[in-house]
């Protein structure tokens, strides 16, 4: 099994999330059809980035990292830079 660490971005309120799944499809469609929770009032999300584990470990730690200081300069640096 597959684990993927995943970049959303949403313009309606200029944000992004970061999470990790083994099922990308179907985890992207949650965050843009369910009724709770925090992305529920960033719709629509769009999926801005992605990276491929072998196991679920190495994508929980990839996601911390993503989620740090380092990791947001990143995600802006690297993945938003295109979209602004």
């Amino acid at each position: 099994m597959l684990f993927h660490v995943y970049v959303l971005y949403s313009a309606k309120i200029k944000k992004t999330y970061v999470g990790w799944t083994s099922n990308l499809e179907a985890r992207v469609r949650s965050h843009n059809v369910s009724s709770k929770g925090w992305t529920v009032r960033g719709r629509p999300w769009v999926l801005v980035y992605t990276e491929t584990f072998q196991s679920k470990a190495e994508a929980v730690a990839r996601e911390k990292e993503l989620k740090s200081g380092k990791g947001r300069v990143f995600i802006k640096e690297v993945i938003l830079k295109h979209l602004t």
